[in-house]
């Protein structure tokens, strides 16, 4: 196991397979309701690798013309986000360590193709509460760093039903997914990997 820095936390194997399945019906519901959209980067308007959806009071979406923000509702849609499952809210109630709940749910779907270069979770007003990130589906190479960027970084393989914290001194930390392991998991019948990322926006 590596050494992480201080203020992550990794739980691994969190939920049990019957917790993930339950969990991925929920997010089904979710995408149902908040179809999953390619997001594109400011200014260059390229596409990123992975499709994502939101659920919550708020959303993080990206496009070229309005770049990286938070909004009540679906870009394609125009839809409100459905809400945060119950489940994802416990998680949140026992490992955030936050007396307020997350405003946010950023659901991240990668193909085996994907990839998340190293970044920071940085468009929220408020950096007092973590970032509670859960893991489903295959496994993937996860990199977490400093708050500075080309700092020294951290690899782990994080398996489904792993949660894991970013607070206190790396909140702000640069992290990204450098692989995903194809058929690692069974538990996407065509495989991928669902990464669930629980944030608040606003103090």
């Amino acid at each position: 196991m590596p050494t992480l820095p201080k203020g992550v936390r990794h739980f691994p194997l969190y939920l049990s397979p019957q917790q993930q399945a339950s969990l991925i019906d929920e997010i089904r519901q979710v995408v149902q309701e908040a179809p999953l959209f390619v997001p594109a980067m400011p200014r260059t308007g390229k596409e990123m690798s992975v499709r994502m959806t939101n659920c919550g009071e708020l959303g993080w979406v990206t496009d070229k013309e309005r770049g990286y923000r938070y909004q009540p509702t679906h870009p394609l849609t125009g839809a409100p986000w459905p809400p945060i499952p119950e489940t994802l809210l416990d998680i949140w109630r026992d490992v955030a360590g936050h007396d307020k709940p997350p405003q946010a749910c950023l659901v991240n779907f990668y193909d085996e193709k994907a990839r998340m270069g190293l970044h920071q979770d940085r468009d929220e007003s408020d950096f007092s509460a973590p970032v509670v990130s859960v893991s489903l589906g295959d496994d993937c190479r996860f990199r977490v760093g400093t708050t500075e960027r080309g700092g020294p970084t951290a690899s782990l393989r994080l398996a489904s039903g792993d949660v894991l914290v970013l607070g206190g001194q790396s909140r702000l930390a640069f992290h990204g997914v450098d692989r995903i392991y194809p058929q690692s998991s069974t538990l996407l019948k065509n495989g991928g990997r669902i990464n669930l990322t629980l944030r608040r926006v606003t103090a």
